[in-house]
């Protein structure tokens, strides 16, 4: 099995450490590929990164030349999963989803700890749309910048924390679910100071994937994920879709599983 994790920024060290983190809880057997956005900004915090990400990813993943059996969007929040979804015919996971799944087994509500204050709306309403809000007790910001998460590890470290533990207290969570990718390589260390299961998106996403591929299961194709309808898009960029010299987007699904 081959999953793509695609990071939703440019930074490739955050790649490389979302992708050791994935591997380091796939199956024997999975083969997990880190992917990095040839554009977009360094780090997502707010919409204008947001949606260019989601640019960023398609273009990644389209662009990727192998097989493949699932794709994990590797953002925390808005970064246009449907748009994959309607791309391709294998799972495609987003680790906000991912991880506020897992965390409904686990308590019975759950708090997200992220990044900057900017951040919590757009994960708020991602929440809202998946359906997976009436658990969620709150979205809470460390005040970490997400590439503080690489530069000051320890400090990071300290504020997520810190705002886990007033999430258990005030917020009256019982589970804590990472609100970055950034964060993952953080998860270990972050869970051993917590009283609360932590539920880290990138992990959770690639048992996910696993799951659905090992049980056979495709996103479906009927309606809302339909293949988009044939059509020329003036001043498109991406190579592979379209109609001038390119797979179409239903010829892309199937030769992501030939």
């Amino acid at each position: 099995m081959r999953i793509l994790v695609a990071n939703v920024n440019t930074t490739e060290s955050m790649t490389e450490g979302i992708a050791r983190a994935a591997r380091a809880v796939a199956s024997p057997g999975t083969e997990i590929i880190g992917l990095t956005p040839r554009f977009g900004a360094e780090s997502c915090e707010g919409n204008v990164e947001s949606h260019l990400a989601a640019l960023g990813v398609m273009d990644a993943v389209l662009g990727y030349d192998g097989d493949y059996d699932a794709v994990i969007q590797a953002g925390y929040g808005e970064h246009g999963r449907e748009a994959l979804q309607e791309l391709l015919d294998v799972p495609v996971v987003d680790i906000t989803e991912a991880g506020a799944a897992l965390a409904m087994f686990l308590g019975r509500r759950y708090s997200v700890v992220t990044t900057l204050d900017r951040t919590v709306p757009l994960i708020e309403d991602r929440l809202r749309l998946a359906g997976l809000d009436a658990h969620c007790a709150s979205v809470r910001a460390s005040g970490m910048a997400v590439l503080e998460l690489e530069e000051s590890p320890d400090r990071a470290v300290t504020a997520i924390a810190d705002q886990a533990a007033e999430a258990v207290e005030r917020d009256r969570a019982e589970v804590i679910v990472l609100g970055c990718g950034g964060m993952a390589d953080l998860g270990r260390t972050i869970t051993d100071r917590c009283a609360v299961p932590v539920v880290d998106g990138v992990t959770a996403a690639v048992r996910l994937a696993e799951s659905l591929v090992g049980l056979g299961l495709r996103t479906s194709k009927v309606r809302t994920y339909a293949p988009a309808r044939p059509k020329r898009m003036s001043g498109w960029p991406f190579p592979g879709v379209g109609d001038a010299g390119g797979r179409t987007a239903d010829g892309l699904g199937a030769a992501a599983r030939d």
